[in-house]
């Protein structure tokens, strides 16, 4: 017997915020998703270096609806409201429905740091994971020195819970981790 999907449907739902839309990624997203992950600003604190290769885009594209289709991570595009241009991408990662849980993950183009764009898209993420999905736990990994990504986990209610010494190579530098949970519990107590 084949297993409930979380999503029924072939592609993710488009969750719409006031300047941001988290949607599914199309092949024309391709050149975006090279801008974000192209900027070694933007993957200082990735678990991998920056792209180099425009192939990268379209086989993030291709992984993306692959671990769609096995309901292992949900991957969206952070899109302007405005005109609907992908400057990002917010993550449902490692997703374990049996014990309702998942990681959070997220990306914006460096030109856009600053405005408040992660943290609505990742509240939309939120709502979503906890309400639509049903999930009782959500946890992020984040590099100690990404000083932005904790102060933004730390305004959504998420506990520091743990730090893994050099848990991630990156190229040829050991990076520490620490590790964030938000219970569902704590996000439904916050005003």
């Amino acid at each position: 017997m084949e297993k409930a999907r979380l999503i029924a449907s072939d592609c993710l739902p488009t969750l719409s915020g006031d300047r941001v839309r988290l949607r599914w990624l199309e092949d024309r997203d391709a050149s975006a998703l090279f801008d974000v992950f192209s900027d070694e600003r933007v993957m200082r604190y990735w678990s991998g270096a920056a792209w180099t290769e425009a192939s990268q885009a379209t086989d993030l594209i291709a992984s993306i609806r692959d671990y769609f289709d096995k309901q292992t991570l949900f991957q969206w595009g952070i899109a302007r409201a405005s005109d609907d241009v992908v400057i990002g991408t917010c993550t449902l990662a490692w997703i374990d429905a049996s014990n309702r849980r998942c990681e959070i993950g997220f990306a914006l183009r460096s030109d856009h740091w600053g405005q408040g764009l992660v943290s609505e898209a990742t509240r939309l993420l939120l709502v979503f994971a906890f309400e639509s999905l049903n999930m009782h736990r959500i946890e992020a990994d984040v590099d100690p020195r990404n000083e932005a990504s904790i102060r933004l986990l730390s305004k959504l209610g998420f506990q520091r819970e743990g730090y893994l010494r050099e848990r991630w190579l990156v190229g040829s530098e050991a990076c520490d981790t620490v590790f964030f949970g938000l219970l569902r519990s704590e996000w439904h107590s916050q005003p």
